[in-house]
């Protein structure tokens, strides 16, 4: 209910800093000036709560960029992400024989893991976006956020974690369990 009325206010005020004038619906009342309904709108944010259920009734809370993972942080843990990952699949392509005419290429913030008749799985960095994206030859495309509570690259539209669906996929291919160490 909170977040319904909360999502009206925030809605008018953006017309309002918009369209720089206030509708004809506003003309009864006293006017408001713009910093006053910003500042409104901060002091209600702190008592919203944004939590939100998915069709599966787990919890989750929106996903925003935050202060406390600045550009410096992302970019660091993103290159720790891809270089393990680009370590780990180098070994499983050179010790596993379903994937002997495979091959793995990291550079620029891209990892490149080509499977011969299996398909190319891409995995980069979104710097802009403090996302990692990932194309799947299986899953398709897909753009991961680093949540810092649980230290992992997780999947906001299904919550799963990128870890967890390059196990299964790669599980899947090779026909035995696989455990990949991304953190």
């Amino acid at each position: 209910m909170y977040a319904r009325k909360f999502n009206k206010i925030v809605y008018h005020i953006r017309n309002l800093q918009k369209n720089r004038k206030l509708s004809s619906f506003y003309t009864n009342f006293t006017p408001l000036k713009l910093e006053k309904c910003s500042n409104l709108l901060l002091k209600l944010d702190k008592f919203v709560n944004l939590n939100t259920t998915n069709p599966n009734n787990t919890s989750h809370k929106r996903l925003f960029s935050t202060t406390e993972f600045d550009s410096n942080t992302f970019e660091k843990v993103c290159e720790e992400t891809l270089h393990k990952l680009a370590d780990y699949f180098e070994d499983l392509i050179a010790n596993d024989p379903k994937l002997a005419k495979g091959d793995v290429s990291y550079g620029a913030g891209v990892l490149t893991i080509e499977l011969e008749n299996l398909g190319t799985y891409v995995i980069n960095r979104q710097s802009p976006n403090r996302q990692i994206w990932l194309s799947s030859p299986i899953s398709g495309p897909k753009r991961y956020d680093y949540i810092t509570v649980e230290n992992s690259w997780v999947y906001k539209h299904d919550g799963q974690k990128l870890q967890d669906l390059l196990e299964k996929e790669f599980e899947d291919i090779l026909g035995r369990k696989v455990f990949i160490p991304i953190l």
